[in-house]
């Protein structure tokens, strides 16, 4: 049944304007880039997809022009020669019309600023809260291993890490709820908490507009 409703959401984002084909601009500055490879890519399934590339020789401006089929996650990334490949992919939520990034060859992920995309706004708003959830799992998993072998203290800290997962699934589901209007809603729903009950998966896709 859950993947049922799993393949039934992935199918709707899929299919929502399909009848309607929107085009996406993406364009923008990477400052101080004097050479390297920009490529805007998509997961259309459970593999990565470049749809454009351009190589940049001297000016750090770009432009992407796309078809879009419905509002989903894209990735912009940077293939630079500064042997560095931890900051070089922006991950944005595009929508139809124009969007702009602007950032620095050197803290390319970082210093990234993104504009024109409603989509984006909403899912930065769920990426900083669930920051939040990370570094306290990721604080109570450190703790854990550093702890001596106490049974009744590593089955607290177990709890507490099982508690931490459980308020960040709830708040997903709340926080789809509230933006039921915005196909970020199925968008987490899918991807952020594929294992969540079934009832919790129901009530976001009966929540959803017939426009989404």
């Amino acid at each position: 049944m859950k993947h049922f409703w799993i393949v039934l959401v992935g199918l709707l984002l899929f299919s929502c304007s399909k009848d309607e084909s929107k085009q996406m601009l993406v364009k923008g500055q990477v400052a101080g880039l004097k050479k390297g490879v920009l490529y805007l890519q998509h997961v259309p399934d459970s593999t990565l997809v470049t749809m454009d590339s351009l190589e940049i020789r001297g000016d750090g401006s770009f432009q992407f022009e796309v078809a879009l089929e419905h509002p989903e996650l894209f990735y912009l990334y940077l293939e630079k020669d500064d042997q560095n490949e931890v900051n070089d992919r922006i991950p944005f939520f595009g929508e139809s019309g124009q969007i702009t990034i602007n950032t620095q060859w050197d803290a390319f992920d970082t210093k990234a600023k993104i504009e024109g995309s409603e989509s984006h706004a909403i899912y930065t708003e769920y990426k900083k809260v669930m920051t939040r959830f990370n570094t306290e799992y990721l604080s109570l998993a450190q703790e854990k291993l550093a702890s001596p072998a106490e049974p009744e203290r590593i089955d607290s800290l177990n709890k507490r890490m099982d508690q931490t997962t459980l308020r960040s699934y709830l708040y997903t589901v709340n926080f789809a709820l509230n933006n039921r209007n915005s196909h970020v809603a199925p968008f987490l729903a899918v991807i952020e908490i594929p294992d969540v009950q079934n009832k919790y998966l129901d009530t976001i896709y009966n929540a959803l507009p017939d426009s989404i």
